[in-house]
């Protein structure tokens, strides 16, 4: 069935309004027709695109690997493309995500063309990677938290079995935290946990592991050393803790921690118990110290 002028000049008006992004290719990948919303999500004006290769929007490393899935769409390989994402970049070089349909068509040259519908799905994936993230991390220091923190307790426990390797846990309390918020407010308190978190991570080993446990206390994934050595480590932490002013109004805060080393078949329960009496007994003898569990 063959469309009459006024039903060609409406779908070009309905094209032209989409809200989506639509353009159109021919055989050779070029650009024939792109839609406002095409090029609002692309950064580019129309004739900027329109006879270039339709790989100008697609990342260097990924322009093969389309190419060669338009030629085999065009060729016939299928009728209709999956619904499939991608990421695509504007003119400003940044990457966005898209998710894409296409539909091969005829043109009235007998040629066979491909349409392309696109929508823009940046903000979502973002949330979703944020998502992903949130649920391993702590929002405020960007640790990990409790729950994955656990998690790799259990593999770095396997792992030392395997290998015949020490492994050492340390459990770290801010001392008197709780004077930060009453003195200054929860939002100087919140700095100083980023600050505090960032400064263990740099004053220990690169593979060594930091989680919040929740509050002021954190939890050290210590793999490979023994327990005097994770001693030594954690020491270190706190004398550079406690020679550090945080946050704009330069408080310096000490560290009481407790550690243990992995025994035998010791469960996670059981290491994290005499890690924590150990920081109990750090407390107990006045704080700003490292006790190690026996």
């Amino acid at each position: 069935m063959s469309l009459t002028l006024d039903q060609l000049d409406n779908t070009a008006r309905v094209i032209q309004a989409a809200p989506i992004g639509i353009c159109v290719t021919d055989a050779e990948g070029r650009f024939e027709m792109v839609n406002p919303a095409y090029c609002a999500l692309y950064g580019y004006r129309a004739e900027e695109l329109l006879g270039q290769p339709f790989t100008l929007v697609v990342p260097e490393a990924n322009r093969p690997l389309l190419a060669n899935l338009h030629d085999r769409f065009i060729a016939g390989d299928s009728d209709q493309e999956a619904t499939q994402e991608w990421e695509v970049k504007g003119r400003d070089g940044r990457p966005r995500n898209i998710l894409a349909k296409a539909a091969r068509i005829m043109g009235e040259d007998g040629k066979p063309k491909k349409v392309t519908f696109v929508v823009d799905i940046t903000e979502r994936k973002a949330m979703e990677r944020r998502l992903e993230f949130l649920a391993r991390h702590d929002e405020l220091t960007g640790l990990l938290n409790r729950r994955a923190g656990l998690s790799l307790l259990d593999e770095e426990i396997l792992r030392s079995r395997r290998y015949g390797t020490p492994l050492c846990v340390s459990t770290c309390d801010l001392d008197h935290f709780k004077r930060v918020n009453d003195a200054h407010g929860h939002a100087v308190g919140d700095t100083v946990l980023r600050e505090a978190a960032d400064l263990m991570k740099e004053a220990l080993r690169q593979h060594d592991h930091v989680i919040r446990l929740g509050g002021e206390e954190f939890l050290v994934l210590l793999p490979g050393v023994d327990g005097k050595e994770a001693q030594r480590a954690l020491g270190r932490l706190r004398q550079r803790l406690e020679t550090t002013p945080l946050a704009d109004v330069g408080l310096r805060l000490t560290l009481s921690a407790g550690v243990a080393e992995l025994q035998g078949d010791e469960a996670a329960d059981a290491l994290m118990e005499r890690a924590d009496r150990a920081l109990y007994a750090a407390k107990h003898e006045g704080r700003n110290r490292v006790k190690l569990a026996r």
